[in-house]
């Protein structure tokens, strides 16, 4: 068996598992407001290119690394202004940012080669778990904020 396949077989099915039982969780009986209402193929989509791309900083369970990567739970930075968070994947992230009185200074990479699909369903996954109830991120959206960046 290759290390490939041994690899797939132990990091990415567990994780892949993880995603697919809270895919298939019951409906509440609750009403659930529009914004939190989410194409369910896009965050699937969205855990394999976070599994991808994302994880080995931010983690499986979104907490970051404590004062490298930071968190990805519950924080105005995801939860907030879309353009935003489309530019930071775009062009990645220099800045020292404190988040919950604690302070993350490693440097994000851009991930501007993804397609707009792949960074639309990424947001809207990472938007959407960790404890994240938030609108989805269209294809459109990403689209535009990429074409204002090249003007």
């Amino acid at each position: 068996m290759s290390i490939k396949k041994i690899f797939l077989i132990l990091f990415l099915a567990p994780i892949s598992l993880c995603a697919v039982a809270q895919i298939k969780k019951k409906p509440s009986h609750k009403p659930v407001a529009a914004a939190a209402i989410v194409d369910k193929a896009s965050v699937a989509n969205g855990l394999i290119v976070f599994t991808q791309n994302c994880v080995s900083c931010h983690q499986a369970d979104g907490g970051g690394v404590p004062h490298m990567n930071p968190p990805l739970i519950k924080t105005p930075w995801v939860l907030g202004d879309q353009t935003r968070l489309i530019n930071i994947v775009l062009n990645g992230f220099k800045e020292d940012v404190e988040i919950n009185g604690d302070r993350y200074s490693n440097v994000m990479p851009a991930f501007n080669y993804l397609k707009d699909q792949e960074i639309a369903d990424v947001l809207t996954y990472v938007r959407n778990n960790f404890g994240n109830k938030a609108s989805a991120v269209t294809v459109k959206k990403v689209t535009a904020t990429r074409a204002a960046k090249s003007k």
